[in-house]
């Protein structure tokens, strides 16, 4: 849907629509009292018809209201949620046929029952506004529902990088560093590149790098490291690569002007791992790790050392590799950040493979559960940066099998931490968990040792039942609160035999 008058159709047929529930008219009384066919009075309801004005007439006198209330925009307070919907560009903007969704056909659904989408759609609404969830975050988690569809494998980018590798003669075994891209992208893109220290640019300190586009010149922070660098490089060769025209321009997309935007900022940055990353180098590599008969921290970090990448770029690229190799789909990504000297922790970024797994960031205003390596690992870096012998760059990896509480979901997590420039306050852990599985074990021989610590966990102190926890920040008042309401339904239910 793009034009005004698919819109005035929607709006037209929803109102028929409405109107002859209403006054509860079948499709056949209608079509009695204005002389207009079946077919045609639902191809109005539709949306996919607007009738000419002695039709209009006919209907009006068929409802028996007047002709300037039946073609005005206005629609009932029972349908204003989806008038807000059809008023925003979000059908615009959201590719649905990528999901498998044809705008017709969800306009079609929105006629067939508009009030319960209408009543759905103010919720959604309101949970937004309760969260402050900005648009940009709407348009991020529809990015992650894409990428769990496809297992966060393209064939189609993979293809691209193995290409622009072999254009620039980019062996097998190279992971290009930050030199390479920067002069390709000088030498081929015609970009002007210039580094900015945070006292020249106090405002943009938080920021990677901005592109302006008008003079091709790309400002990056001086502060990042070599491997932040290469990726920044990497994301905007992507760009120009994929041919890739609506774009952010910054390296954090702050403000989106469209899920098109977002998307391909994704896009752009699976390219970039991609050619810093070799799939098959990678594949190779881990098939030894896993073929190891202990936990081995040293053997991953090894691997990682192989590419001039970040851990957050390395485990993207082992989440790609287990679906598309290992046929391993049960897994998470999460992405924490901590402060230094602060016990608070967040979830910045999340990704969860086959199906909703523990943990995830649905615990608004809650405090994740301390036994996660994803959150002791940062404590544990935090530790060993107070100690005069710590190097700023190092890098530290960690892992456990995780059993929750009260369930039977056991995971095999593994957690890299490492100091997050341009904020050099700020610690970032990034996490894989794999489900463990018959599959997972069949692939992985260090399970079935005991090199791995096995921790009870749960998703948060505040629903955790655990009474001798030495790592609880806060009482389980969700749990209380829970357990209470099962008490009191039991009771009525006592009362009603």
């Amino acid at each position: 849907m793009s034009l005004n008058t698919d819109k005035i159709k929607i709006i037209f047929g929803l109102k028929i629509r409405q109107l002859r529930l209403d006054k509860r008219l079948s499709l056949n009384d209608v079509a009695t009292k204005s002389n207009l066919s079946i077919s045609y009075l639902n191809e109005i309801e539709k949306g996919k018809k607007y009738p000419k004005t002695e039709k209009i007439m006919a209907l009006a006198d068929a409802f028996e209201v007047d002709y300037d209330s039946l073609v005005s925009l206005k629609l009932s307070k029972q349908l204003e949620p989806i008038a807000g919907l059809l008023n925003s560009n979000i059908l615009t903007e959201l590719p649905l046929e990528i999901f498998g969704i044809e705008p017709a056909n969800f306009i079609e659904l929105m006629s067939q029952a508009p009030a319960k989408i209408s009543a759905f759609i103010s919720t959604i609404i309101e949970i937004s506004r309760n969260y402050d969830m900005r648009v940009e975050q709407f348009y991020f988690s529809v990015l992650r529902s894409y990428q769990e569809m496809h297992d966060n494998y393209f064939e189609d980018l993979e293809e691209a990088a193995q290409q622009f590798r072999k254009l620039f003669e980019i062996t097998n075994t190279t992971s290009p560093n930050e030199v390479l891209l920067k002069e390709i992208l000088e030498k081929f893109y015609q970009y002007n590149i210039e580094e900015f220290t945070p006292e020249q640019q106090p405002d943009l300190k938080s920021l990677r790098s901005v592109f302006n586009k008008k003079t091709s010149k790309l400002l990056i922070n001086s502060t990042l490291s070599s491997e932040q660098k290469a990726f920044t490089y990497g994301r905007e060769i992507g760009y120009q690569y994929l041919q890739i025209k609506k774009r952010s321009y910054i390296s954090s997309v702050i403000e989106a002007e469209s899920f098109e935007e977002v998307l391909n900022n994704f896009r752009a940055s699976y390219f970039a791992r991609a050619i810093l990353i070799n799939k098959n180098i990678l594949i190779d590599r881990l098939t030894y790790f896993f073929a190891s008969p202990k936990w081995d921290a040293d053997m991953l970090l090894n691997i990682m050392r192989l590419f001039n990448v970040t851990p957050e770029v390395f485990m993207h690229r082992i989440s790609n590799v287990m679906t598309s190799h290992f046929n391993i789909k049960n897994l998470f990504f999460l992405r924490f950040n901590n402060q230094v000297d602060n016990n608070l922790f967040f979830l910045t970024k999340e990704m969860h493979l086959a199906k909703l797994h523990t943990p995830h960031g649905t615990a608004m205003n809650e405090h994740y559960c301390r036994r996660w390596v994803s959150l002791t690992i940062l404590k544990d870096l935090e530790k060993l940066q107070k100690q005069k012998a710590y190097k700023s760059d190092e890098l530290i990896c960690d892992a456990q099998i995780s059993e929750y509480i009260d369930t039977e979901n056991n995971y095999l997590v593994i957690s890299l931490a490492k100091p997050s420039p341009p904020n050099r306050k700020i610690n970032s852990s990034i996490t894989l968990g794999f489900a463990m599985d018959d599959n997972l074990k069949s692939i992985v021989n260090f399970l079935s040792g005991s090199s791995l610590i096995h921790r009870k966990v749960n998703e948060t102190c505040e629903r955790c039942g655990l009474s001798d926890c030495a790592e609880r920040v806060v009482e389980p008042i969700i749990l209380q609160k829970t357990l209470q309401r099962k008490k009191l339904k039991e009771t009525v239910e006592r009362l009603m035999i």
